[in-house]
């Protein structure tokens, strides 16, 4: 029998997606959730690096090391679905389909990376110098309730990257999702590729969600009780609702 189609778990402007709970919960799918360029163990790339082009090019080198040239599951969040959507266009043949959560669509979507972008370097890092020592603040801003999971959770996203990797990210995602050409890309995107809408019930009002996007979907789904951070509020019902819309209903975890 083959293995399922693997999933590939692309993160935000902030932190990982190398949370134990989601790969136990995505079986039987094998699941990579690489640090993009400036994160991680990636950290030490310099910002002039860290374009989308070459986040799209580093992430298709590391997809073909793990999975050779099997096609993949795409989930991206927030700006990981920018990256998400790039990488679908320029290598449509390596991608199954596509799960947005939350995925910028315009600059209204990308705000707080446009108030970072607009920054100087040493107020980027003041900023997140502050969320480092109050990490139980930066959640309430973010609408997460403060746990002893989610404050660990909290500081290793926080401690990620660098402030100059969060600016220079913010910069490229701005200068990407302000055109209109962007949304061109992405409606042809969703002409030829399944693609899957999950947001939090606490943030959907706010996602810039085209009119056009909403009919050309493949599925929509609210994970209720939470908002933009939904796999760190309820890791179990967010990979329910990225395994129920790549294969179909399963049972409910417990």
């Amino acid at each position: 029998m083959l293995a399922s189609t693997p999933i590939v778990l692309i993160h935000g402007l902030i932190g990982s997606l190398q949370l134990p709970d989601l790969s136990g919960l995505l079986a039987p799918h094998r699941v990579l959730a690489p640090d993009l360029l400036g994160y991680g163990a990636q950290r030490q790339r310099v910002a002039a690096e860290l374009s989308l082009d070459a986040q799209v090019e580093y992430l298709r080198g590391t997809v073909e090391q793990h999975f050779g040239d099997e096609p993949v599951h795409l989930v991206g969040h927030s700006v990981g679905g920018v990256v998400a959507a790039l990488f679908a266009c320029r290598y449509g043949a390596r991608v199954r389909s596509l799960v947005s959560v939350e995925g910028n669509f315009s600059l209204k979507d990308a705000f707080w990376s446009a108030r970072v972008a607009a920054m100087t370097p040493a107020e980027v890092e003041a900023l997140l110098a502050g969320y480092r020592r109050d990490p139980a603040g930066w959640l309430a801003g973010a609408g997460v309730v403060p746990t002893a999971e989610t404050l660990r959770v909290a500081e290793c996203w926080l401690a990620q990257q660098p402030a100059s990797t969060v600016q220079a990210m913010a910069q490229v995602v701005v200068a990407e999702t302000a055109p209109a050409a962007y949304r061109d890309r992405l409606r042809a995107l969703f002409a030829r590729l399944p693609v899957h809408l999950i947001a939090g019930e606490h943030s959907r009002a706010g996602w810039d969600v085209p009119a056009w996007a909403e009919s050309a979907a493949a599925s929509q789904t609210l994970i209720p009780g939470c908002g933009h951070l939904p796999m760190l509020e309820r890791p179990a019902a967010f990979t329910q609702a990225v395994a129920t819309a790549l294969d179909g209903p399963r049972d409910s975890p417990h």
